[in-house]
């Protein structure tokens, strides 16, 4: 999972993404700044205290905070941020909600569509480009046309011209014709709206923002959190009334916009979660550990972590009779423990 942090200046989204990753973003201000942090999963905690594996391997999530250095356009008129979050699986939009010095008071609502438009007249300039090549070639004997393609994308313009981001029309923007185009509005949205450290409440959503999955951080706050002993920020997620660290919350929150759940495989060698998208089916399930496994699928034995930790034993389980034997159509649910049988 690779998220892309975007915000307008004075939004707080390189402290959000220190605050995310417990990393400097120091170094040139022109370069994209990439963290690779675990995620956290209390389950893999457990399972690995029950198997005692040699290795215990959790879910990776990928943060991009794109380059600071300007937004100069590159030879397509395309600026650096739109370049840095085409090939990203959904955006963290941070959005000021505290004052600070040498801004204009807040304005959730309108700094969220300031930076919302941006991206909406990126992907309006794609499908506008695209659809002059379209009528260009159609002029072209014997050039074979998509006409599938070019209906969706005249869809797309007649969105993108009524300032609707792309991620409205799932089944347009989800089309697998339109894929290579890296729609940034097409992309599933997270707002963290920054506050104040004393401050927890959630800014009132309106207009486009009213519909946008969004969730409170306190920037500053989080970015010294992330820098502290579990035990130190323990007391100060306590004495400030926070939940969770923001990494979880972001991480959770992430996974639900994207329709992601964890499986897990689990043994004396390695204990491991696998990300998968909801709904998927074992034999395609088997594929993220392995092509081959996908290929010379048989079986999959499935256990929930639920019925485990329950039973306390892969061997109680059984005798408990919720140890499963399920096919290729077998859609795999968040939490479940498999074994695939296989043979190539």
């Amino acid at each position: 999972m690779k998220l892309g942090i975007i915000g307008l200046g004075g939004s707080g989204k390189t402290t959000v993404f220190e605050a995310l990753t417990s990393e400097a973003s120091g170094g040139s201000k022109g370069e994209n700044h990439i963290a690779m942090i675990p995620v956290p999963d209390n389950r893999i905690d457990k399972l690995s205290n029950m198997y005692n594996p040699k290795k215990t391997i959790y879910a990776q999530v990928e943060y991009l905070l794109p380059g600071r250095g300007g937004q100069k356009p590159d030879s397509r008129g395309e600026d650096a941020l739109i370049r840095a979050v085409r090939d990203v699986d959904a955006l963290i939009h941070v959005v000021r909600n505290h004052a600070a010095y040498g801004l204009d008071a807040p304005d959730p609502a309108g700094d969220f569509i300031r930076l919302e438009q941006d991206l909406i007249i990126a992907d309006l300039s794609v499908v506008e480009k695209r659809l002059e090549r379209i009528a260009a070639d159609s002029k072209k004997k014997g050039k074979g046309l998509d006409r599938e393609e070019e209906a969706l994308l005249i869809k797309c313009r007649e969105g993108l011209e009524n300032e609707t981001p792309l991620r409205k029309f799932p089944e347009i923007a989800g089309s697998p014709l339109l894929r290579g185009f890296g729609f940034v509005s097409a992309k599933p949205c997270l707002v963290l709206f920054n506050n104040a450290d004393e401050d927890e409440t959630m800014p009132e959503a309106s207009g486009p923002l009213a519909s946008e999955t969004a969730m409170v951080v306190r920037g500053k706050l989080e970015q010294e959190l992330a820098q502290m002993t579990d035990e130190d920020a323990a007391e100060l997620l306590e004495e400030f009334n926070i939940s969770a660290p923001a990494t979880d919350r972001a991480i959770r929150a992430s996974y639900k916009i994207l329709g992601l759940i964890s499986f897990f495989t689990v043994g004396e060698d390695e204990v491991r979660a696998w990300t998968i998208k909801s709904g998927t089916t074992a034999v395609d399930a088997a594929a993220a550990i392995h092509t081959d496994i996908q290929k010379g699928f048989i079986r999959a034995e499935v256990v929930s972590y639920d019925d485990l930790m329950e039973a306390g034993s892969m061997v109680a389980v059984k005798k408990e009779g919720k140890f499963r034997l399920e096919g290729k159509t077998y859609e795999v649910l968040d939490g479940d423990i498999i074994n695939f049988r296989f043979n190539v």
